[in-house]
């Protein structure tokens, strides 16, 4: 007789600041800006998802940018104050974790 085989954990996969990738266990309902802070990647979410400081800025791989709900216009108006965006630039705290996102990929951008 065989057991079930747990199934396997969401995750995330995070290129840092300085170009190490990590691959992070997600968490259903999560926002990413928690996973990618509870991990120490190098996301700093002071407000804590608030849309009052931007800390929480990523760059989502090209292929992923069309499967994430697109941004609201506070979100765009918080990454206007940015001094460097990409064309995929996000805030992670506005990305709520499914498990439509497994295999999501991200890249930390440098501070400016």
């Amino acid at each position: 007789m065989s057991q079930a085989q747990p199934e396997p954990a969401s995750v995330i996969r995070v290129t840092d600041r300085e170009g190490k990738r990590h691959e992070l266990e997600a968490v259903e309902g999560w926002r990413v800006m928690e996973i990618l802070r509870d991990y120490r990647v190098g996301i700093e979410g002071i407000c804590g998802g608030g849309l009052d400081c931007a800390s929480c800025h990523v760059v989502v791989a090209k292929e992923w940018a069309d499967r994430l709900h697109p941004p609201r216009e506070d979100e765009l108006d918080k990454l206007d104050e940015l001094p460097v965006i990409e064309p995929t630039s996000r805030l992670s705290c506005q990305i709520l974790w499914t498990d439509d996102l497994d295999g999501l990929e991200l890249t930390i951008p440098d501070e400016v």
